[in-house]
């Protein structure tokens, strides 16, 4: 069968997965976005769904006035014993912990701190009951024994491989495999020298005998439509199979830039004569690859509109940091979503009121219908494409000297431009942004049905080479009193996402 990748596409990095019998669960780097670590479930490996968050609450993901980029990195996902953990870093907020379940679509438990230094977590259950912590500290791969019930060291971390010789030796996993231990990590930096390495022992603590053929994930110095693969996960299906997922980005342009994120990619493993994996073709994976699969199992396709109607939104959308609860509301008027602007706007590196959602295609038509009034010339709402508080555009109404007025504004780094487009009258008004690989086009209709462009804006200035981070795009409503509460509340009654990819 021909699948195609990435197999979650947008914003989804550092992939982690693992098994309970017929069922995958996956996890990805959620950094500064509120609810963290969202969770995944599949029964093929190639489609699909979420079904939470790993990190629901306050209590376990403290992001309050975080950099852009900070938080959660990396998490990684095992069961073992009859439970699901989840042990990840909070970069700015609590260092290495862990959380764990015995129902993934249900809540998690408070976080475990563990007292291991670095970022990178990954836990290993070896078959002896012994549980073994690796990360990364200071661009080395540390291990130690921890007690997991508790968190709590049992050794001191020690250095087991040296990797490769690549820069920031990161990201490791460690397996048992026909009775070897296996340790993969990252190596070349976090941009287009990805590359992903294998080591392997009799002991968990070494020595670590190198692949000679490293890498066994080799996108680098090459023009393949995948880029900065690494980062990877081994996983073996219920068949017997083996299989790699790993985050990579579609570079678009040249000079190359990425605007929708890391991704999570799917590669077929085979196994050599002499105990080595051998990922895809020769070391890569493609946009689309022939390969014996599991069954295949398709998932109903997810809503393209989320009308509000349930007194909450679908597990897609994002909030930036910590929410302020009296920002939002789905009762105060039933099937709209109301946003209450505050001092914050989105050029702040706190918690303004916006509800966004990831870009996940390159060629999408994202519409809302907005009813907001404005009555302040603080006062502002809309639609937003935001990658920091530093790259964003907003499609918005605001009131400019006793005027209702459509307004983009567009902002990259230092430079603001901002464009008073129409005057309109009160009523509802339907904004959207249509987006292509290379511009987002803006427009609006006071009826529905005709729309009347705008302005337009480039994807590459909010691409990472421009923007700077590892995160990527986001599509959402938003509104603010930018410096000043606001006292007119912004209602959406629906959003819509229809990709064109």
């Amino acid at each position: 069968m021909i699948y195609k990748n990435p197999v979650i596409p947008g914003f989804h990095p550092d992939p982690s997965v693992c098994r309970l019998g017929k069922d995958h669960y996956l996890v990805t780097s959620s950094f500064e976005y509120f609810p963290g670590v969202p969770l995944f479930h599949s029964k093929d490996l190639i489609h699909w769904r979420q079904i939470g968050h790993c990190l629901t609450r306050k209590s376990q993901l403290p992001l309050e006035k975080v950099r852009s980029s900070g938080g959660i990195f990396a998490p990684t996902i095992r069961h073992y014993g009859g439970l699901f953990y989840m042990v990840t870093t909070n970069i700015t907020g609590g260092g290495n912990f862990y959380v764990y379940t015995d129902d993934p679509e249900g809540d998690w438990s408070e976080p475990v701190p563990v007292d291991q230094k670095g970022i990178d977590p990954s836990l290993f259950f070896d078959d002896n009951g012994k549980v073994y912590l690796t990360s990364t500290d200071d661009d080395r791969i540390v291990q130690s024994r921890i007690d997991i019930k508790t968190g709590k060291l049992l050794t001191k971390p020690v250095e087991i491989w040296p990797g490769t010789g690549g820069s920031y030796p990161e990201g490791p996993h460690l397996y048992k495999i026909n009775g070897l231990y296996y340790l993969m990590i990252a190596e070349g930096g976090t941009e287009y020298g990805h590359m992903e390495t294998i080591a392997r022992s009799d002991s968990p603590w070494g020595p670590y005998e190198s692949y000679p053929d490293n890498p066994i994930l080799r996108h680098r110095s090459t023009n393949d439509p995948i880029q900065a693969a690494d980062r990877a996960d081994l996983i073996e299906a219920h068949d017997g199979s083996w299989w790699l997922v790993f985050l990579g980005v579609r570079p678009n342009g040249h000079p190359y830039c990425h605007h929708l994120g890391r991704e999570t990619f799917l590669a077929p493993v085979k196994w050599s004569e002499d105990g080595w994996p051998i990922v895809g073709k020769n070391g890569k994976a493609m946009l689309e690859t022939d390969a014996d699969c599991l069954d295949i199992h398709k998932w109903d396709d997810a809503p393209a509109r989320d009308d509000f109607d349930g007194g909450g939104w679908g597990l897609e959308w994002n909030f930036l940091r910590n929410p302020r609860d009296e920002h939002y509301s789905t009762s105060e008027r039933p099937g709209w979503l109301r946003l209450s602007g505050s001092e914050v706007s989105l050029n702040d590196t706190d918690s303004p009121a916006f509800l966004g959602r990831r870009q996940e295609h390159f060629c999408l038509t994202a519409t809302t219908l907005m009813d907001f009034s404005p009555s302040r010339e603080n006062e502002e709402a809309g639609l937003a494409v935001y990658m920091n508080e530093r790259h964003h555009y907003e499609l918005a109404v605001k009131c400019i000297e006793g005027e209702r007025l459509i307004v983009v504004s567009r902002r990259v780094g230092g430079l603001v431009t901002r464009m008073d487009y129409d005057k309109i009258d009160s009523g509802p008004v339907s904004l959207r942004i249509t987006a292509d690989r290379d511009t987002y086009h803006f427009s609006y209709s006071l009826d529905g049905r005709e729309f009347k462009a705008a302005a337009q804006a480039q994807t590459r200035y909010l691409s990472t080479e421009v923007a700077g981070g590892w995160t990527g795009v986001y599509l959402g409503m938003y509104a603010t009193g930018n410096g000043k509460k606001s006292t007119t509340p912004a209602f959406f009654d629906w959003f819509e996402y229809v990709a064109k990819d």
